[in-house]
């Protein structure tokens, strides 16, 4: 898997107090220079870092960081499930989703799981730094143009809504979920989660009957409406797919 734990000199530690992070995202040069960012403040320590949803929790469990910041659009499992994890088996880790969505489902769904900050990446650089120092202190941060009336109201309507079939699945279930939404067969799930056959197809059924999909291509539109899978964007206009040919032959 990709992950990398980032061991630093007792030197440093022992100099000051630092805050210690792990982060989770997929894309190889955005987690780069968000580790350039914040290894330059003198509070702040990368312990850890991972491109692969499934190895995240894992990975808090056992560095026990104080921040977790994770993107929300990881493969394996989506950063809105990883937050739920990590705040029930790692609750001393405050989580701050980085994102590009600002709509009002990812926002409430991100703070009803557990996080203590959203972080959209539109935001200047200084507030993701922002965020970090207010969330170890126990408070929430949103960065602009968010607004905490806004949010307060969303999380109150969200609140009334009742019936979600997905808080029926179980955790391995959500796993199990998001990798058929990504196209795996049942073996790949079975090797990846470590995991018999069998039992990843027993769970792939019970996905099926909880959620009452009679179909992958039901199972596929349930992924992206509830943000098991990143939403599928449309072109810029102007913009067209090439189709490639087929080589000719003399």
């Amino acid at each position: 898997m990709d992950t990398i734990d980032i061991v630093k000199t007792s030197e440093r530690t022992s100099r000051r107090a630092t805050t210690r992070i792990v982060l989770a995202d997929d894309q190889n040069v955005v987690r780069e220079a968000l580790k350039c960012l914040l290894q330059v403040q003198p509070d702040f320590e990368v312990v850890g870092e991972t491109a692969d949803g499934l190895s995240v929790v894992p990975l808090v469990d056992r560095l026990q960081p104080d921040v977790l910041i994770v993107d929300v659009a990881m493969p394996g499992l989506y950063g809105l499930e990883i937050t739920r994890q990590v705040r029930e088996r790692s609750p001393k880790t405050a989580v701050i989703v980085l994102s590009r969505y600002v709509n009002e489902w990812y926002v409430t769904e991100a703070l009803r799981n557990g996080a203590s900050g959203y972080v959209v990446k539109q935001a200047e650089a200084d507030e993701l730094m922002r965020a970090v120092r207010m969330v170890v202190q126990g408070r929430r941060y949103l960065s602009s143009p968010l607004s905490p009336e806004d949010v307060q109201s969303w999380l109150l309507q969200a609140e009334q809504v009742t019936g979600d079939s997905y808080e029926t699945l179980t955790a391995r279930e959500r796993e199990v979920l998001q990798l058929v939404a990504e196209g795996w067969s049942s073996t790949r799930i079975a090797r990846r989660l470590s995991i018999s056959v069998r039992t990843a197809e027993a769970h792939r059924a019970n996905v099926m009957r909880k959620l009452r999909l009679k179909n992958y291509n039901a199972l596929i539109k349930y992924a992206l409406a509830r943000g098991v899978l990143p939403p599928i964007e449309p072109l810029p206009p102007g913009v067209r797919v090439l189709k490639r040919r087929r080589p000719t032959t003399r």
